[in-house]
């Protein structure tokens, strides 16, 4: 049976993230972009499926480079509406304790499912609780991701720091350091996936300087290093993290990330926003990772990110949506729209573009994640695709497709393309019972809620 060659053909727009003309489309073919077609080309050879994108803007799949899946059981819970992150975290710690693996699995498959419609097609999830019968919670994530067909870099996030000895969470969410370790290589071993097209993969995710020991820091980085896989952990979030760190540890956030040797490209880190100049320079020499967080920092008051700064340093740059806890979404076309306006107040319009953010949410958060395959609309590159309409009462008036998106607030993919296969189709995900799910996760919520 021959292969199927799909023409997606003359889209109203197309944003490639890089300089390629594709205004007459492209062809899939084995999940695989493998031709970019300028303003009138046709393609090289016969295609045997085509779509007429004209309705359509094409944008390449939006990758999430940090979520917590988990918490989209405690979205806009009463407590902690109005509460900034440390007492934030502390309300929330004990519900989340009692998380259950079935509990898990839903929320994680909401947080998925809402992601996709949102034109997200590669999502990394940094689940760091382990309470008691939650030890495999890393294979209920995986089974999720394959489940709804997407690409995840799930990580082994771990808390070795309780109440007891200085840190924030509670001891029923702690883990010994040998236990991380021993699960963290037993997850590489047992999933990662390495080179273009990878499904799924593994980093290894110590939660924050205020919830684990720098020894774990230490090994994660010794174990990540052998093994060949990445690093992920919450940076410079508030102003409270940077007194911790001066406190317990009389260094600034940057000079312990180096001190428990992260400080390199291997790292990605969530946030980033209270950085000085120098260390914002030492982050760039590194070459090291930051993921932007805009309504999880607007959410809990924790400040913004200084992007231009840190890119222009050298760091790699890209977008995420942060806990549905803290968002309380999990939309990246929307968390685009955020990196938009809060970096405008803090650069200026001129600066801070459309194509510049879009170019953040796609290929900048590739560059996070490690991957050369995602992340753009060229030969060679997985056909991870989101297509938007701009038919909606919201769009009407509107002249420029690609500004229109975020100007005028999309906020769910009409089409999404995942390794050549359509996942979401006129608006709803392939095979998925959206009604069931809603509602067996409410009821999760409420019982996570009422500790039943």
């Amino acid at each position: 049976m021959p292969a199927t060659r799909t023409w997606l053909k003359n889209p109203l727009a197309i944003f490639t993230s890089n300089e390629l003309d594709a205004r007459g489309g492209l062809v899939v073919q084995d999940g695989v972009i493998v031709e970019v077609l300028a303003a009138g080309q046709q393609p090289s050879a016969p295609c045997n499926a085509v779509f007429d994108a004209r309705e359509h803007v094409i944008l390449p799949g939006l990758i999430n480079t940090h979520h917590h899946f988990y918490q989209t059981l405690t979205r806009a819970w009463a407590p902690v509406v109005n509460q900034p992150l440390f007492p934030w975290l502390k309300t929330l710690y004990p519900v989340w304790a009692r998380l259950t693996p079935e509990k898990l699995a839903l929320a994680s498959k909401v947080a998925l499912a809402e992601l996709l419609l949102s034109g997200c097609t590669t999502a990394a999830d940094h689940h760091y609780l382990f309470p008691d019968g939650l030890e495999n919670a890393i294979d209920v994530q995986v089974e999720t991701v394959r489940e709804l067909g997407m690409r995840a870099m799930l990580t082994r996030g771990s808390m070795s720091l309780g109440e007891k000895d200085g840190g924030l969470p509670p001891q029923q969410t702690v883990q010994e350091g040998q236990v991380i370790l021993d699960d963290s290589q037993r997850l590489i071993h047992e999933y990662h996936e390495r080179g273009d097209g990878a499904q799924i993969q593994i980093a290894l995710a110590p939660c924050s300087p205020f919830s684990v020991t720098p020894e774990i820091m230490s090994a994660s980085a010794e174990l990540a290093n052998k093994l060949d896989v990445r690093l992920h952990t919450h940076l410079a979030e508030t102003l409270d993290e940077e007194d911790f760190c001066l406190q317990r540890f009389g260094l600034r956030t940057v000079d312990y990330l180096d001190s428990v040797g992260w400080l390199g490209p291997r790292t990605w880190l969530a946030h980033g926003i209270h950085f000085n100049p120098d260390e914002i320079a030492r982050l760039g020499q590194a070459g090291t990772g930051i993921c932007h967080c805009p309504s999880s920092n607007m959410r809990l008051a924790s400040g913004i990110c200084p992007s231009i700064d840190l890119t222009d340093a050298g760091a790699l740059f890209g977008l995420g949506v942060d806990g549905s806890a803290s968002n309380d979404a999990s939309n990246m076309i929307l968390e685009a729209r955020q990196a938009l306006y809060i970096q405008r107040l803090r650069y200026g319009a001129e600066k801070i573009t459309p194509e510049r953010v879009l170019g953040w949410a796609t290929k900048g958060s590739a560059s996070l994640l490690g991957r050369t395959d995602i992340g753009e609309i060229a030969v060679g590159k997985q056909a991870d695709l989101a297509l938007f309409k701009l038919d909606e009462l919201r769009f009407s008036g509107s002249h420029d497709p690609i500004s229109a998106l975020l100007l005028c607030g999309a906020d769910r993919a009409d089409r999404v393309m995942i390794g050549g296969k359509w996942r979401v189709v006129d608006g709803q995900v392939e095979g998925l019972d959206l009604k069931g799910l809603i509602a067996d996760h409410s009821q999760a919520a409420r019982q996570l809620i009422a500790g039943t």
